[in-house]
């Protein structure tokens, strides 16, 4: 399996991000030193797509396939796209508070500790759907690991379309979000303009 390991707080400095859309409350004292030169169209409409690919941990083919994905449905494309990556069941999970970041969402759906309307569902790309119920399965409940984790995110707000009870450990997918719905800094019109060249 392809993992981008680069040091996330490196990372986010060269995309001018700031941390905390990943769930990481670390900020980085070091200033990035590059001159101060006008950016190209196609230099800004590639850092927009790093930055989506970036903070939802998404490869290259698999974020070019949720575009073609996105351009097949009905509606605008880059609101498609931003919905699609949106509904993964890694980000659901961390959008519930399960985890406290991306990446732990994943290592958590990824060791099987996550069902999706009661059947056990292991893979982090799964796209859930309006209606379906994500909990933690009964047997992991009860870690150590799952206290600490809503300790940490007992603050963190929830998205309106997803209804949660934390104690439980579970959640229901009341809706797909819409566009503006989703806090993350991205303009999808760019990767749009990228990927129809």
């Amino acid at each position: 399996m392809a993992v981008n390991r680069t040091p996330v707080l490196k990372r986010c400095r060269s995309l001018a991000m700031d941390p905390i859309y990943l769930g990481i409350d670390k900020k980085s004292n070091r200033q990035l030193k590059r001159a101060n030169r006008k950016m190209s169209e196609y230099g800004m409409q590639l850092r927009e797509k790093q930055k989506a690919k970036f903070i939802y941990g998404v490869l290259e083919k698999p974020f070019r396939n949720y575009y073609k994905k996105a351009d097949r449905m009905p509606g605008q494309t880059g609101e498609n796209l931003m919905v699609l990556l949106e509904s993964r069941l890694d980000n659901v999970i961390f959008r519930m508070g399960l985890a406290r970041t991306r990446k732990e969402a994943r290592q958590i759906v990824d060791h099987k500790h996550v069902l999706v309307n009661g059947k056990c569902v292991n893979i982090p790309s799964y796209l859930v759907k309006a209606g379906d119920t994500v909990e933690i399965k009964e047997k992991a409940k009860s870690s150590a690991r799952y206290k600490l984790i809503l300790e940490v995110t007992g603050g963190r707000l929830v998205p309106e379309w997803i209804d949660v009870d934390q104690e439980a450990l579970k959640g229901t997918v009341k809706e797909l979000p819409r566009r503006e719905a989703i806090d993350v800094p991205v303009d999808e019109m760019l990767i749009v303009e990228l990927y129809s060249k």
